[in-house]
């Protein structure tokens, strides 16, 4: 039986984030995915908030994205745009780039770190025990785990198998999304009718003088909701021919499809994100209407949460308590992803009187203050973990601050790309001592002369100094004493004997 201190079962873009962080810690790890390579049919999702930018840019790896993809502004309510140009951040719009692109690139960024990718298989069972956890593949091998993270999407083998619950609310609405050839030019752009709203795109485009150009014929993108929520088998050409023949009356020759999906506003979230060593992640932990973009994001910095806290575990630097807080720091997260897009589900509804509340609240949103409240909590970029009372920025993302240092200038950010904790004094060189700790936090002495803003709060006081964790939010501040400061070191990253 082959060992392993963690497998992931699924390989998709949260699976891939995880992967990542754990093999940045040195942790033994291993992906189990059904494709046979890391090319997924068709486009998929697309788009990246802000806060996921960000995320790649602790890690080092946001110019890889960036390059690729087209920087907007994606941050939207239920049709309203929230323009967050104007937001203290390096990376003040979204990027708009098909999931098939943000996993090959993220696969690249893994390849080159140390993991085994078991492809072309499934995990189909498993075993725990007090130490481990046996794990059946598709093919019949077996494998031995410390922990198994399911990765593994919302119909997840792995939170089922665990028993864990998934309630929630089923779905009200339906819509196919599919990638086909067409025979004849199709009408570009976005309808409306009395049951919903639809949208036919070119994949392929060229941007000319900050315009999108689509090129003629190629490979179209469809988008049609279903007048009846559908069926709940795999939808066919037909299906689709339907769906476009009921909205436009014609098929437009629809043939040869890359892919053709089914998605709904089905909402619901796991009850518990672990259970003993069994852990969820992503879709297999929440799912939700696609409206906003936020699935994708939101499962990359469960990765990113979970990442540094499993590694510690499994290093035997910090207790297995520590797990506690991904479910506490988590669950409410994804909790209000799926309330905002259940309330935009509700907003987009095509009726005369859903439309007057979504031009009220579209209206509100032109004003700043709402406007800046919600596309923060759109973009990811006002998340806060409840870490208790102190400092505004105590339980938020640490700004990347620019940074004068005895080694020279520098990022925030740039003192993460190891995954690894900071203690950042800004005050009396050489006044925090944590030794006790020197081999798991590196301790930064600088000098930062710029304003302290945070999205939707604005300025915030200065502090003396800060203790970022890995995954960017700040577990402590300083204040003119080091009081708390050893209380924070122990619960984030250890006690000096560990458990």
């Amino acid at each position: 039986m082959t060992e392993h201190a963690v497998v992931i079962a699924g390989g998709g873009p949260t699976g891939l984030m995880l992967a990542g962080e754990l093999a940045l810690a040195g942790v033994d790890v291993a992906i189990v995915e059904r494709r046979a390579s890391q090319d997924l049919p068709g486009s998929r999702a697309g788009g990246l908030h802000s806060r996921t930018i960000e995320v790649f840019d602790q890690r080092g790896i946001a110019d890889r994205f960036l390059a690729e993809g087209q920087t907007v502004q994606v941050a939207a309510f239920a049709g309203t745009p929230l323009d967050i140009s104007d937001f203290p951040t390096r990376h003040p719009y979204g990027l708009g780039l098909w999931q098939n692109h943000i996993e090959r690139i993220l696969a690249g960024w893994v390849g080159e770190l140390a993991m085994t990718f078991y492809r072309g298989r499934e995990v189909t069972g498993f075993a725990q025990d007090d130490s481990g956890v046996d794990v059946e593949l598709s093919d019949g091998q077996s494998l031995r785990a410390q922990y198994l993270v399911g990765c593994d999407g919302g119909r997840s083998l792995v939170r089922k198998a665990a028993g864990i619950e998934f309630p929630g609310w089923d779905p009200t609405t339906s819509a196919l999304l599919a990638e086909v050839e067409m025979a004849e030019e199709p009408e570009l752009g976005m309808r409306r009718n009395s049951f919903g709203i639809h949208s036919v795109g070119k994949v392929e485009y060229e941007i000319r003088d900050g315009e999108v150009v689509y090129t003629e014929g190629g490979t179209v993108r469809v988008m049609v909701t279903e007048e009846h929520v559908g069926a709940t088998s795999e939808p066919t050409l037909r299906d689709l021919s339907e769906g476009l023949i009921a909205v436009y009356g014609t098929d437009y020759g629809i043939h040869s499809p890359t892919w053709i999906t089914r998605f709904t506003d089905m909402t619901r979230q796991a009850a518990a994100y672990r259970d003993e060593r069994i852990l969820l992640a992503g879709d297999a932990a929440h799912v939700h209407s696609p409206v906003g973009g936020q699935g994708l994001n939101t499962g990359v910095q469960d990765a990113v949460n979970l990442g540094w806290k499993l590694a510690q575990v499994v290093n035997r630097t910090a207790p297995e308590s520590l797990l506690d807080t991904y479910h506490s720091e988590r669950h409410p997260v994804a909790a209000r992803v799926l309330r905002n897009t259940m309330a935009q589900v509700v907003l987009m509804r095509v009726d005369d009187r859903i439309e007057a509340v979504r031009d009220t609240v579209s209206e509100l949103l032109s004003m700043d203050e709402p406007r800046e409240r919600f596309a923060a909590m759109m973009s990811g970029l006002d998340i806060h973990y409840d870490l208790g009372e102190g400092h505004p920025l105590l339980g938020r993302r640490m700004p990347d601050l620019d940074l004068v240092t005895a080694d020279g200038p520098l990022r925030v950010f740039t003192l993460l790309h190891d995954a690894r904790p900071v203690l950042l004094n800004l005050g009396e060189p050489g006044g925090l001592d944590i030794t006790p700790w020197a081999d798991r936090v590196q301790s930064i002495d600088a000098e930062c002369g710029g304003p302290w803003e945070l999205p939707a709060i604005g300025a915030v006081t200065a502090p003396t100094a800060v203790l970022i964790r890995p995954d960017g939010y700040v577990a402590w501040v300083g204040e003119p004493t080091q009081l708390g400061l050893a209380e924070a070191l122990t619960t984030w990253f250890g006690p000096l004997t560990a458990a």
